[in-house]
C-alpha cells in the first residue's frame, strides 16, 4: 500500500476507533449459577482455556487438565462434555495425538466440535459422536528434534496449511472455515467448507489489516469476520476476502480501586504509549482476549479483558452497550476469561484460566445494577 493511501485508510479507521471512546457504559446486573458443572469425584479442571455450547445446550469444556510430563513441557489438553444441567457426560478424544496445550473450542451449526490446540499447532473437527472428522495442521514429528517453534525476529514466513500456535476458529454462513493463526504468524487462514485451502490474510504489524496475536475470532450473520487483535488492543473486522472493513477499541473508565488477580496494577499509560514494544496492549484495559457473537436477527458482541477483568457488551459497529464483572476469585469475578460462549444475549459461559473454572452467567439488563457487588 502506498504511504498516502495507507495514511488515508488509517485515518478512516481512527474515526471508527474513537467514536465511542470513554463513554461511561451502564453496568449490567447479572448472576453466576452456583456450582453449575457437576464433575465426578476423580476429575478436576486445570486452566480452562475454552468453552462452547451446542444447539442442544450441551457444554464443551477444553481445559489444560489431564497434564502429564514436566512443567515446562506438559501435555495439557482435555475435552469434556456436560449436559444442559451441568452433569458430566463424557471425555472426547482421550489420548488424542493432537493434544498438547488447549486453547479454544467451538461448536459449528451442525454441532460438530472443533478444538484448537496451541501446543501441537493443530485444529481437530469432531463429529457429534465424538469421532475425528477433519484435521488441520501438523505437529512436530517425534522422530525429529521435536521442540516448539523458535521465536526469531523477524518471524519466518508462514506456510500454507501449517500453523504456529493457532488460537481459534469460526465459520461464515457459506461454511468457509477461518482459523486465527495466532501467536507467531499473526494471520487468518481461510479454507472452504470441504477443508481445501483458499488463502490467508493479515501479517504481523500495527497498521490496518495487520495483527499482533489474533487471539479470538467470530463471524456475524453477514459473513464479516471479527478478529480480537489482542496485542494491538483492538477488534478488526474483515470481509470474507480479508479486506478490512473497520476497527474499534473498547475504552471505558477503570475504577481507581480495581485490583489485579496477580502482580502490580499495570501502568496503562506506559502500555499504550507510542514507544511501548509491540504487543504491550495485551494487558491493557479493553484489550480483547475473547470474542463471542450471539445468534439471531439482533446480534451483539461480547468481549473480555485481563484487567480490569470485565466483560463488555457491544453492538456490531463497536458501540459499548454495557459492562459486567471485575477481576477476582469469588463468584461473579473473573481471572483471565479466555473464551466466551453466548448461546443467547443474556446467557453467557466464561472459561477462566486463572480460576480453573467455567461460570454460567445470567444477565438481567432490565434490573437496576447494585451499587456494589
Amino acid at each position: 500500500m502506498k504511504p498516502i493511501a495507507h495514511l488515508a485508510a488509517a485515518a478512516a479507521l481512527i474515526v471508527t476507533t474513537v467514536a465511542f471512546a470513554q463513554q461511561a457504559p451502564p453496568e449490567i446486573p447479572y448472576e453466576s449459577v452456583p456450582n453449575f458443572l457437576k464433575l465426578p469425584p476423580d476429575l478436576h479442571l486445570g486452566e480452562v482455556a475454552g468453552v462452547a455450547v451446542s444447539s442442544k445446550g450441551h457444554v464443551f469444556v477444553y481445559n489444560r487438565g489431564s497434564s502429564t510430563g514436566p512443567a515446562f513441557g506438559a501435555t495439557a489438553s482435555q475435552l469434556l462434555e456436560f449436559g444442559p444441567d451441568g452433569k458430566f457426560l463424557r471425555e472426547i478424544g482421550h489420548n488424542l495425538y493432537a493434544w498438547a496445550y488447549a486453547h479454544a473450542v467451538r461448536v459449528d451449526r451442525d454441532d460438530n466440535v472443533w478444538a484448537v490446540d496451541k501446543g501441537s499447532d493443530m485444529i481437530i473437527k469432531f463429529n457429534p459422536e465424538g469421532r475425528v472428522a477433519m484435521v488441520f495442521g501438523r505437529k512436530k514429528e517425534a522422530s525429529e528434534k521435536a521442540e516448539p517453534w523458535e521465536h526469531v525476529n523477524p518471524p519466518r514466513a508462514p506456510v500454507d496449511g501449517q500453523f504456529r500456535q493457532p488460537t481459534d476458529v469460526t465459520w461464515d454462513p457459506q461454511g468457509n472455515i477461518y482459523i486465527s493463526d495466532g501467536y507467531i504468524n499473526s494471520r487468518i487462514a481461510k479454507y472452504d467448507r470441504n477443508g481445501d485451502w483458499v488463502k490467508s490474510f493479515g501479517e504481523p504489524g500495527r497498521g490496518p489489516g495487520q495483527l499482533n496475536t489474533p487471539h479470538s475470532i467470530a463471524a456475524d450473520a453477514r459473513g464479516n469476520i471479527y478478529v480480537a487483535d489482542r496485542g494491538n488492543r483492538r477488534i478488526q473486522v474483515f470481509d470474507a476476502d480479508g479486506k478490512v472493513q473497520r476497527e474499534f477499541r473498547i475504552d471505558a473508565p477503570v475504577p481507581p480501586d480495581t485490583q489485579t488477580w496477580m502482580g502490580a496494577r499495570p501502568d496503562v499509560a506506559r502500555l499504550l504509549s507510542a514507544e511501548a514494544p509491540a504487543g504491550s496492549g495485551t494487558q491493557a484495559p479493553g484489550s480483547p482476549w475473547a470474542l463471542c457473537i450471539t445468534p439471531g436477527p439482533n446480534q451483539v458482541l461480547y468481549s473480555s479483558d485481563s484487567f480490569p477483568g470485565r466483560i463488555y457488551k457491544l453492538s456490531l459497529d463497536g458501540k459499548l452497550l454495557g459492562t459486567l464483572g471485575r477481576t477476582g476469585r469469588q463468584p461473579k469475578q473473573f481471572g483471565w476469561i479466555h473464551e466466551i460462549a453466548c448461546p443467547s444475549e443474556n446467557e453467557l459461559y466464561v472459561a477462566e484460566l486463572l480460576n480453573w473454572r467455567v461460570q454460567k452467567l445470567l444477565l438481567h439488563p432490565d434490573k437496576k445494577a447494585p451499587t456494589q457487588q
